[in-house]
């Protein structure tokens, strides 16, 4: 048990602090007496407890004046415990509080006046709670089943991204269309995707060789897809591959990536990338997207900014999707 100095003197003020219980040992309190403890740490505070006994015995527990109990003052869900050194004596324990503690003012619980002498109080912290300084819903400071979940699945990720750039037990080399090579592993890559399963699973030249061919992608779109399978991919790699990756997770059946494509390709439409992302709609069938560009087009009229692309478009452009974009451009037009 470790306890932690301040305000007061000698041990009769002194906390004592293990995981989320604080005590404060009280070996000789009169009548009429006040004391206040030295400040102790749990979470990201100082703490202080005060008694004073006048009819009742009053207890006090608040936060010690500092920048962060200002700005980010802690909401407290806590039990305190009060026992006394007679034998008979049975506890008082207060039921679950749940307090947001700025100053000593915020929190005062009365016991029993019969208690003086010597005495313990205990402080169970069941949680500690924070608002975020850019505001939003309160967030407890201690790890809980979330936290700890996002901690293995980054210890996780962080074994993937080491066997994938040090090539650790690498057991297949993927070729891309400009004569690159990346190393990879055969578990990983079936696990992510049936195709590459199916590849060597049966006796197929990758079983056999090891090796797989990937002409439709370069060097740098593939390893893009092998930093989103292995977990690795950053952000801005995502966005400047979307549509090799689009492609890609299409040809291998991966359908989250192909959703999490569609979804990027959707939030930034504009005249310049619109027709290239309809093509891909229509190609890979995402609805989403198609009509996303539909509408961008008809819907809000920004077919008039393309007059030039259109025709080019038009020209080597699908007949059924030719005649989708006719039957949108009808409904917006129709006249009412």
């Amino acid at each position: 048990m470790s306890g932690a100095g301040g305000v007061g003197s000698g041990t009769d003020s002194k906390v004592e602090t293990i995981a989320r219980l604080a005590q404060w040992r009280i070996e000789n309190f009169g009548t009429y007496s006040t004391r206040r403890s030295d400040a102790f740490k749990l979470g990201i505070w100082n703490w202080h407890l005060s008694v004073e006994k006048n009819r009742y015995l009053y207890i006090r527990l608040y936060p010690e004046p500092s920048r962060i109990a200002k700005e980010q003052p802690p909401f407290v869900k806590f039990v305190i415990r009060v026992s006394s050194s007679g034998p008979s004596r049975r506890p008082y324990v207060s039921p679950v509080l749940e307090k947001l503690l700025r100053t000593s003012d915020d929190f005062l619980w009365p016991v029993d006046t019969a208690i003086h002498g010597r005495f313990t109080i205990d402080v169970e912290f069941l949680d500690m709670k924070i608002s975020p300084s850019n505001g939003g819903e309160m967030c407890t400071i201690w790890p809980n089943e979330v936290t700890m979940i996002d901690l293995a699945n980054k210890s996780g990720l962080h074994c993937l991204s080491r066997m994938l750039e040090e090539e650790i037990y690498a057991d297949v080399t993927i070729h891309t269309a400009d004569g690159g090579a990346l190393k990879a592993h055969k578990a990983v890559l079936s696990t992510s995707s049936p195709v590459f399963e199916s590849m060597f699973l049966h006796d197929l030249n990758e079983k056999e060789s090891s090796t797989i061919l990937i002409e439709d992608l370069l060097l740098e779109d593939c390893a893009a897809l092998l930093a989103y399978i292995y977990g690795t991919i950053k952000p801005e790699d995502f966005l400047s591959h979307r549509l090799s990756l689009l492609g890609a997770a299409n040809k291998y059946d991966i359908t989250e990536l192909k959703d999490c494509c569609e979804e990027s390709l959707l939030e930034d439409i504009n005249s310049g990338n619109v027709l290239e992302r309809l093509q891909a709609a229509w190609l890979y069938q995402l609805n989403k997207l198609k009509d996303g560009c539909l509408m961008y087009l008809f819907d809000f009229g920004k077919i008039y900014d393309l007059r030039d692309e259109i025709y080019s478009f038009f020209r080597d452009a699908d007949r059924e999707l030719m005649l989708e974009m006719f039957q949108q451009m009808m409904s917006v037009w129709r006249p009412a």
